[in-house]
């Protein structure tokens, strides 16, 4: 598959390149992305519901009556469930929801990924550009440019870059990752996936271990 690279204003840069088609083109495998955003969302989970149970609770080790006269046995601690400010029984505990998926499953998820968005011609190549300093309203101008459309624009840089990381920050429908940092999720919950000329060529050399 080719595609022409544009430049920030929109133009066509001239230039055009060549997706893979060992990660841009093959036959996606729904079951594979399924399992890898399922696992992507439960990694994000923190289980930190927490009550205290009676082992826990600070309170005075007093018996409660006397010996006898009572009416009946008597109870020996301020901490059971049945009194007021007692432990909770069967009460929440940090719950650890991290699963684990195999390489090779993770690597087919992505490429199915990448597969569906270049069957929807969701992805625009641009040209590598930086920002002198963070400018919200630059990106924007850029994304209306490249006709990116304004739901759930993916920018996919091939390093870092700061000032574009911050000038996206406010804008709730872009989002900036780096190369490193792709994963099915991000690709599926995208409309358009904005690729920076050369993250193509991470990708193939990757093959998307």
């Amino acid at each position: 598959m080719k595609l022409s690279v544009l430049k920030i204003d929109g133009t066509n840069s001239g230039k055009e390149v060549t997706l893979e088609d060992s990660v841009f083109a093959i036959e996606p495998n729904d079951h594979a992305i399924y399992l890898d955003v399922v696992q992507y969302l439960a990694n994000q989970r923190h289980g930190n519901s927490k009550t205290k149970d009676r082992s826990e609770i600070a309170h005075s080790t007093k018996k409660l009556g006397r010996q006898k006269g009572g009416g009946g046995a008597r109870h020996g601690s301020l901490k059971a469930n049945i009194f007021v400010g007692g432990g909770r029984v069967f009460g929440p505990v940090p719950r650890f929801y991290h699963n684990k998926l195999n390489k090779k499953v993770k690597a087919l998820a992505r490429k199915s990924a990448l597969s569906y968005k270049a069957q929807e011609n969701a992805i625009i190549m641009l040209e590598p550009f930086t920002m002198d300093a963070p400018k919200t309203k630059e990106l924007l101008g850029i994304t209306a440019a490249i006709k990116a459309g304004d739901r759930k624009v993916l920018y996919v840089l091939p390093e870092n870059s700061e000032n574009i990381y911050l000038s996206s920050r406010n804008l709730q429908q872009v989002n900036v990752i780096t190369v490193d940092e792709i994963n099915t999720y991000a690709i599926m919950n995208a409309n358009t996936l904005v690729l920076i000329d050369g993250v193509q060529d991470v990708l193939a050399e990757r093959n998307m271990r």
